[in-house]
């Protein structure tokens, strides 16, 4: 499911559905997408190299920072584009996961984490950067990055078939009648949902006074989900990750009959949408 429209409050405010992810981490590492690796190497190797560290003669010092990096999905990504990682996560269980997978984490929320003197070629951060301040973050990310490093927030943003959509909205309108939010424009999904997060985004890069001009990339792709494989998924997005059991179980009932109704499998087109600029030298 998209991002949610929050209604009141913006996103880096909702700190109980923040840190509700690491519930279940482990089906989180497991279900959610992972990102192109077009985009993958189109950040790596547009930062500055990991030979330009703080301590040329530590050679496994961190030159990029994930933040916001629950179980380490976008880390070993980049870890295995040849760059090291080092990770910011406030949920403990998503950072044990992240641990015993490869990643090197330390558990605060980015605005009041402290880089301890350290700089960074890259921060980035998936799925993530809406739960942090977009003022702040963009201040801290300043702080942390050399000049001509790279700052990179992406998402992921699905569009569900229009018959699994209107199934999905249905049984969420029943089970969760009190939600803030249309749950047909959720359920579509789509590029339109997100904007406001990506204006936020840039508008945040803006206002730190310390970045180039934020750019947006797009990574087309798609992916073909089983009925098992969607209906793994659903229970590590926002809106469900707090939702009780039987309202959990209503759900993936429906959602499972629709997706029965299409053949048992269905292919969901993505886009990966990267706002992205480059830290400028200090005056």
């Amino acid at each position: 499911m998209p991002t949610l429209p929050f209604s009141g409050n913006e996103p880096h405010q909702q700190r109980q559905m923040a840190e509700s992810f690491g519930t279940d981490a482990e089906r989180y590492d497991q279900a959610r997408p992972r990102y192109p690796q077009a985009m993958v190497d189109r950040i790596a190797t547009g930062s500055p190299g990991p030979g330009v560290l703080d301590a040329p003669d530590v050679l496994d010092a961190p030159d990029i920072l994930d933040v916001g990096c629950g179980t380490g999905i976008a880390a070993r990504q980049f870890q295995q584009a040849g760059r090291t990682v080092l990770g910011v996560e406030p949920d403990a269980r998503m950072a044990d996961v992240a641990r015993r997978l490869g990643t090197a984490v330390e558990v605060a929320t980015f605005e009041a984490w402290d880089p301890a003197g350290r700089h960074f070629d890259a921060v980035i951060a998936g799925q993530a950067w809406h739960w942090i301040d977009p003022v702040a973050g963009a201040a801290k990310a300043a702080r942390v990055l050399r000049p001509g490093a790279r700052l990179a927030a992406f998402w992921n943003v699905f569009r569900l078939p229009p018959e699994l959509a209107e199934a999905l909205a249905a049984v969420c309108r029943r089970v969760m009648p009190d939600a803030p939010f249309d749950f047909r424009a959720v359920a579509q999904g789509g590029l339109d949902t997100h904007q406001p997060i990506l204006t936020k985004a840039a508008d945040g890069i803006r206002a730190a006074g310390a970045f180039g001009e934020p750019e947006q990339w797009r990574f087309d792709w798609e992916w073909t989900y089983t009925r098992d494989a969607w209906l793994e998924q659903i229970p590590t997005q926002g809106a469900f990750t707090r939702l009780p059991p039987a309202g959990l179980a209503e759900v993936l009932e429906g959602v499972g009959a629709a997706i029965d109704a299409m053949g048992g499998s269905f292919t969901m087109p993505y886009a990966t949408v990267v706002i992205t600029t480059t830290r400028t030298a200090p005056a």
